[in-house]
């Protein structure tokens, strides 16, 4: 589902992420960690052609189109109706004053997902992720946080996407409902077969869902390998003063 080879992200002459290789394959989640600055966002949106103002090189395939080579829109086709991204604050990029359904709704046309069987589709979208479907009468401001992260897997999964880009999406909760999104991931991986492209720097965390981890500091990948090696025989100087720094 992702393929990566020698992907470099430059703004002038400073790279800012390097990735010799990254491969997420169907049903898999795969997490990038690392302190603030080490350039995993960057590595995440470059995967949808979104690091405005750069200069990105290597080989990026996501759901066999050439990220890298292809037209923007075809780019445009492939965000959200097959990759989704989903942010660390997903509240802030839903308009105040719309409901949620009129949102999903809207998303679903815009990428052709239409007739008479667009209410089932948005009402089985969002039981998937465990919330009540009268949620779609809601406004963004009537739920919490832990909400409107699954409000956007639920859009993710209604336009049938079959890749996540999840970047930080538990950081801003408490720790009860962390645990409902990580598990809606974890099930929706076994169930759907969804390939998940994890973000973050809870290693407590990924240890619980992810099955292979990339470890990244100033830009440069340092350590790669299954979760449980990496994270219980650590070989990098720098994994293992993160796992020290848990609590």
């Amino acid at each position: 589902m992702i393929e990566v080879r020698d992907l470099q992200v430059r703004y002038g002459e400073r790279t800012v992420a390097r990735v010799p290789e990254l491969d997420v394959r169907e049903g898999e989640c795969v997490a990038i960690v690392g302190e603030s600055g080490s350039g995993k966002s960057t590595t995440l949106l470059s995967l949808l052609g979104l690091t405005e103002g750069a200069h990105v090189s290597g080989h990026v395939r996501v759901c066999g189109v050439d990220v890298l080579q292809a037209a923007p829109r075809r780019l445009r086709e492939i965000r959200g109706a097959r990759v989704a991204l989903v942010m660390q604050s997903p509240q802030a990029a839903l308009s105040p004053a719309t409901r949620l359904g009129t949102l999903m709704r809207r998303a679903l046309r815009l990428h052709g997902v239409g007739g008479d069987g667009i209410d089932r589709v948005m009402r089985e979208a969002v039981e998937a992720v465990m919330l009540d479907p009268r949620i779609l009468r809601r406004y963004p401001h009537e739920i919490s946080g832990g909400q409107a992260q699954r409000f956007a897997i639920a859009l993710a999964i209604a336009l049938g996407a079959g890749v996540i880009l999840a970047d930080e999406p538990t950081s801003a909760l408490d720790v009860t409902v962390q645990a409902e999104v990580v598990g809606v991931l974890r099930r929706l991986r076994e169930e759907r077969g969804l390939a998940l492209l994890l973000v973050s720097h809870d290693l407590a965390l990924v240890s619980t869902i992810a099955d292979r981890v990339l470890v990244m500091k100033d830009g440069e990948v340092v350590e790669a390998g299954p979760a449980a090696v990496v994270l219980a025989e650590p070989s990098h100087p720098y994994t293992r003063e993160l796992l020290e720094a848990l609590p």
